[in-house]
Parts: structure tokens; C-alpha cells; sequence
């Protein structure tokens, strides 16, 4: 995902959240954090695709075999001996008979609204693997989910520009967001798309969704369009995601901040405006794309954006139905959408806001889980509490609730009903007190343990006043990894304690921690993103941000999380050229692994006439894709 810009704004003086003063005075031992006292029961984890059935067991401790690669910065990419990564899918490519795909070259980019809907969209991240049929194990046949984030229309047309670009280009790439939904399959070793599938399916920036949840109908999502407050055109800025036990994707909308225009021309006194701000909604224009859809413009329709920043379900089983965004959740740049279900049967789902001094949250749902019966779980994510983190020097935490009424969530503070605290659930989280990470993404539980894992990205604008004890350096350019037990191993307590797991950057430099790991035998790394568990419950992390931290193409690790080689990072595949490495999904058998090549090529003063990547057809323009990545002869990747 592309790391947020803050449009100017301080994001760190919202409120008076503790910093905790304390550790500026005795900054903390990294060796020594304090251990997690709760021990964690191995649960259900359903964060990437799986349906229930699909997770097969994890052997304890499995063992690492493969030889790990060096930091490079060629334009392909880059897996160890014994090997293969086949493309797969990408940007362009036909979903369904009769398309054709989108051809290279200045007199080939045959691009319109209507070509993209059909095609293949921009810039893959998250990527689920449903097993096909539904309910089964299948490691060779089944549905793959891909979020679709963003646009780089610079690396999309010959001569594009801001000021000359056109209403077609507009339409195109709000065709080119969202989601796809495609079938893959396995053969001789390879897999590939299956172009005439019935569960083939483009999401984009104009597919009719519902709007559920306590703010459904609220009067701020009220519009021109839909005086109901309950349907929305579309789904955006698609980054991270997750899965639900009943075998729903979770996609979530982050920066959809920057598709929205002329917060400056709204009035001052107007209670929007404030919320804006503290969204980051520009004050002029960042796309453009209000030139032609009066949608996106704020001055003629100030709650359009309102309707964006939140957790859209959709059935990847089934083509026909209507995505929903589940506003119980709450509104934020939501980072991943990691679903447990807790040993009192309630689902547990685990989000991020992806912004420099924002929080972590959960949400808990008030039913129980009903397995084997999708029609009962259908809506329970639209009644539950939603959850954000406090973290206590001494190494434990509290999850505080985000219900109106309770504490400062009264109307006499702006909030009226649940409503709007899920509205403007920043603000709500700032009235709590909760504390302030730096930028956490991706949040998974490991399916062996059941702890949690958070990825802060990086914060460079954070400052030593700032310090504190789970975001414990300044100017973190590296980002760090936190461990979390929830008390009593319950998914849905309201109590934790944490540990430090990883504090990534140089392994000479003090101030860096590989969960007590020899730090001369690990491999470096920097900004941690995606996460997922691998056989045997090894952390595997994709970064993105390491071209421009520590000169290298972003990569995926593996690092055990328990047992003697707990800490012990690994360098197993990189990505090309200025690309992130988004994902990454295994497949039930942990013998395929998928991985989304994100924005290659994509730098300032990088276009399509001189793009800085030419992955993966060796021209230009760049083609954000997805990869397949197995071993040679077959096996457990990474064994």
C-alpha cells in the first residue's frame, strides 16, 4: 500500500493521549520487555482465505530448508534454489470469454471504463485463496481474491498529466479499483486462471453496495444520490483484508482520503469539516477526479466521503451478491481484517488504522458463531462492540469500548448515537485516550499459539518526546513488530499483555531487536507490512519501503516465532524494482505461496515513456501482477 502522506496535517495533536513520559526517563531494555504472562489456546485464525475445513494443522516448530537469498535491487523477481515463482495474473489480463488483453505499447493501451471492468484491475495487495468446492481442503482448485488498491496513471498512459487528464482516464481507473474475483487451478506443477469460470467477478469503484451496521441511515451518509444513507457506488483504495469463518473476504478500504477534493471551499463552522481534517481529506485536489464526478467534490457533496473507510464483505462464492459495508466495524484506513473465533464462540476481528499516531482496534460480535450454517452467521458482523487498544508501560494493555454513552461518548462531545462514533471513529478513539502506533497495518494470529501479531510499518515524524513503550523509538523509519496475548487466551477479553517481537533496521544498531535472536546471524530488514503463517507457524512478513530506508527492493521474510530459532529472520524472495510485496496467501498444504507484485516501477519522475521497472514482460508499461511461487518437485515452502 502506498504509505500515507498527512495532507499536511499534525496527526500526533489530536488529543492529549498519554506518550508516557516515564520511558523518556528509563528507556526500556529491549532484551528484557516483559514476557507475555497469559498463555494463548490455539484457535480458529481465518486471516488470509480459508473457509472453515481449509486450515490444515501446523506442525509445531517446523523446520527451515531453504537458502536464503541477498538483498538486490534487480528489476524480476528473486526466489532461493530450488524455486520457481510463475506469473500468474496481472493488470490487463481478460477475466471472462471473449475479452482481450490489454496490449503494451503507446498504439495498444485500448483503455476505457468498459475494458477495465472486464479486466484484470491496478495494483494488487491482498490476495485470498478460497478452496474450491466450498468447505473443502483443496490446495490444486479454488477462488482467488484480489484487492485492487490504487491507480499510478502515470505508469498507465503515454503523456498523462494531472492538468490534461480526461474523463475517460478518470472512469478507467475507477474501473481499475476494487476487487477481482477469479478461479485458479493447479496442473503439472503450474497454475493458472481459468478466463470462463462462473465465479469470475469485478468489484469496482462503481459496483452497487449495501451499507449496514448501526450507521447505516445516519444523516451524514445521507447524499444527493442516495437520500437513504444505506447504498454506495463502489469500493476504494482496497488494501489489506481478511476472511470470516462462515468463508467471506473482509476487503478494507484504506487511503480513501485522497480521492476527494475542496475541503477548503466547505464552510468553517460546518461540524464536517473538523472530521475531514482529521481524516486527512485535502484541502484542494490530490486525483482530480471531482473534475468530472461531482461526487468526490466535498463543496457539492460533503458526505460522500463518509461513506468510504470502512470493512466491505463479500461472497467470493457466490457472483450475484451484493458486497456490503459492515459500518459495526468502524470508519478508519483499515488495515487487514483478521477473524478468530474466541473460545466463548464469538467472532473477533482485528484491524489497523494505517496512519502515523493511530490506533488498533477490535470488534467483537454480540452472537455466537454457528458453524456449518452460513445463513446464521450472515449479519453478525453488524451487532458487536468495537474495541481500541491502550498500552500500559509494564507490559500489559486494555481494549477500551467505543459505545455511546460510556465515558466521554456523549452527545454533549459530538456524539449523538453509535452512529457517529463508527462515523468518526478516530475522534472517538482520541476521547478514550487511546494510544498512538505508528502505523499499524497488518494484524494476524498465529493458528499454532493463538497470539497476535500487529506490524507497525514505520513513523518517521515521530519524535523522542513522543517515546513510548510499545512505540519505543523516534524518527522510526524501520517499523516494528508487537506480540500480544489476550487474557485467558480469550480472543474477546478485554485485557492483554504484550511483548516486543521485532524492532527491524541495521542488526549493528542497538536499537534494533530480533526477539533476542543473535542479531550477527539474521538478515536486515525494514518497514514490515503483510504477515501470514506458513507451516509449522512461521512468521512470514512482505515490506514495503525498503528502496527508499535501506537501498534495497522490498522482500518477504520468514522468521520463527517460537522455539530456539524464535527471532531467527531469513531473506526469502524480493520483488522487483521499486515494487512492494503484498499478500502473501499459502494455499492449505503450504506448498504453493501467492504473492502480489505491487506498483513496480512507481517513483517520482517514473512514467510510462521512462518507467523505473519494465517487470514483468520486459517493456513498458509495468504490470502490477500476481505470482505463484512453489517448490521445484513439489513440497512445503520454505521446508
Amino acid at each position: 500500500m502506498k504509505e500515507p502522506g498527512n495532507d499536511g496535517q499534525d496527526y500526533s495533536n489530536f488529543s492529549n493521549n498519554e506518550t508516557f513520559d516515564s520511558i523518556i526517563r528509563q528507556r526500556f531494555s529491549r532484551r528484557s520487555i516483559l514476557k507475555g504472562a497469559a498463555a494463548a489456546a490455539p484457535l480458529l485464525i481465518l486471516g488470509g482465505g480459508a473457509v472453515p475445513g481449509s486450515l490444515k494443522p501446523a506442525e509445531a516448530a517446523a523446520p527451515l530448508g531453504f537458502t536464503p537469498i541477498a538483498a538486490n535491487r534487480d528489476d524480476k523477481v528473486t526466489v532461493p534454489p530450488g524455486y520457481t515463482a510463475n506469473y500468474l495474473i496481472g493488470w490487463g489480463d481478460p477475466m471472462f470469454p471473449g475479452v482481450d488483453k490489454l496490449g503494451l505499447g503507446a498504439s495498444e493501451l485500448d483503455q476505457t471504463a468498459g475494458l477495465q471492468e472486464v479486466r484484470f484491475g491496478y495494483n494488487a495487495d491482498f490476495i485470498g485463496y478460497y478452496p474450491l468446492p466450498y468447505g473443502s481442503n483443496s490446495s490444486t482448485n479454488g477462488v482467488l481474491v484480489v484487492n485492487l488498491e490504487y491507480t499510478n496513471p502515470e505508469l498507465m498512459w503515454y503523456g498523462w498529466s494531472l492538468a490534461s487528464q480526461t474523463q475517460s482516464q478518470v472512469a478507467t481507473q475507477i474501473a481499475a479499483h476494487g476487487v477481482a474475483i477469479v478461479e485458479v487451478a493447479k496442473s503439472g506443477g503450474r497454475w493458472s486462471y481459468r478466463q470462463s469460470s462462473p465465479y469470475n467477478r469485478r468489484i469496482t469503484g462503481e459496483t452497487p453496495m449495501m451499507i449496514t451496521g448501526p450507521a447505516a441511515g445516519h444523516d451524514w451518509l445521507k447524499t444527493s444520490g442516495d437520500p437513504t444513507g444505506t447504498k454506495v457506488n463502489g469500493t476504494l483504495n482496497n488494501c489489506a483484508a481478511g476472511s470470516t469463518p462462515w468463508g467471506t473476504v473482509l476487503t478494507c478500504e484504506e487511503n480513501f482520503n485522497q480521492y476527494f477534493a475542496n475541503r477548503s471551499m466547505m464552510s468553517s463552522s460546518d461540524p464536517r469539516t473538523v472530521i475531514h481534517a482529521r481524516y486527512g481529506l485535502p484541502t484542494g485536489t490530490d486525483r482530480g477526479w471531482e473534475k468530472y464526478f461531482s461526487r468526490f467534490d466535498l463543496s457539492k457533496e460533503p458526505n460522500e466521503c463518509f461513506r468510504f473507510g470502512w470493512v466491505v464483505e463479500v461472497d467470493p462464492y457466490n457472483p450475484n451478491s451484493t458486497p456490503k459495508k459492515r459500518t459495526a466495524l468502524g470508519r478508519m484506513k483499515h488495515e487487514a481484517a483478521t477473524s478468530v473465533v474466541a473460545s466463548t464462540g464469538q467472532v473477533v476481528v482485528y484491524t489497523g488504522d494505517d496512519e502515523r499516531f493511530d490506533y488498533m482496534y477490535k470488534f467483537v460480535t454480540a452472537s455466537q458463531y454457528v458453524p456449518g450454517s452460513p445463513s446464521a452467521n450472515a449479519d453478525m458482523l453488524d451487532y458487536g462492540t468495537l474495541y481500541v487498544a491502550k498500552f500500559h508501560v509494564n507490559g500489559t494493555g486494555s481494549w477500551l469500548p467505543l459505545v455511546h454513552g460510556q465515558g466521554p461518548l456523549t452527545a454533549a462531545n459530538g456524539f449523538a448515537n453509535q452512529g457517529s462514533i463508527l462515523i468518526n471513529t478516530r475522534g472517538a478513539a482520541d476521547l478514550l485516550g487511546a494510544t498512538k502506533m505508528d502505523r499499524p497495518e497488518d494484524i494476524e494470529t498465529s493458528p499454532v499459539s493463538g497470539k497476535v501479531y500487529a506490524v507497525m510499518t514505520n513513523n518517521s515524524n515521530r519524535t523522542a518526546a513522543q517515546i513510548d513503550a510499545v512505540n519505543p523509538r523516534a524518527n522510526n523509519r524501520f517499523g516494528h513488530i508487537i506480540e500480544i496475548s489476550e487474557l485467558g487466551g480469550n480472543h474477546a477479553a478485554i485485557g492483554f499483555t504484550w511483548e516486543m517481537l521485532l524492532i527491524a533496521g541495521n542488526p549493528t544498531d542497538p536499537e534494533t531487536y530480533y526477539a533476542g535472536f543473535d542479531k550477527s546471524k539474521v538478515t536486515q530488514i525494514s518497514s514490515p507490512d503483510n504477515i501470514a503463517f506458513g507451516a509449522g507457524g512461521n512468521l512470514w512478513i512482505a515490506t514495503d519501503g525498503q528502496p527508499g530506508s535501506i537501498q534495497t527492493n522490498d522482500a518477504l521474510y520468514v522468521m520463527p516465532v517460537d522455539g530456539p530459532s524464535r527471532g531467527h529472520l531469513q531473506r526469502f524472495l524480493t520483488v522487483p524494482a521499486e515494487a512492494e510485496t503484498c499478500g502473501p496467501e499459502f494455499t492449505p498444504d503450504f506448498e504453493t505461496l501467492f504473492i502480489a507484485v505491487q506498483h513496480p516501477g512507481e517513483q517520482t519522475g517514473s512514467t510510462i515513456e521512462a518507467p523505473l521497472s519494465k517487470w514483468p514482460d520486459n517493456a513498458s508499461p509495468p504490470r502490477p501482477s500476481v505470482i505463484a511461487v512453489t517448490k521445484n518437485g513439489g513440497g512445503v515452502i520454505g521446508s
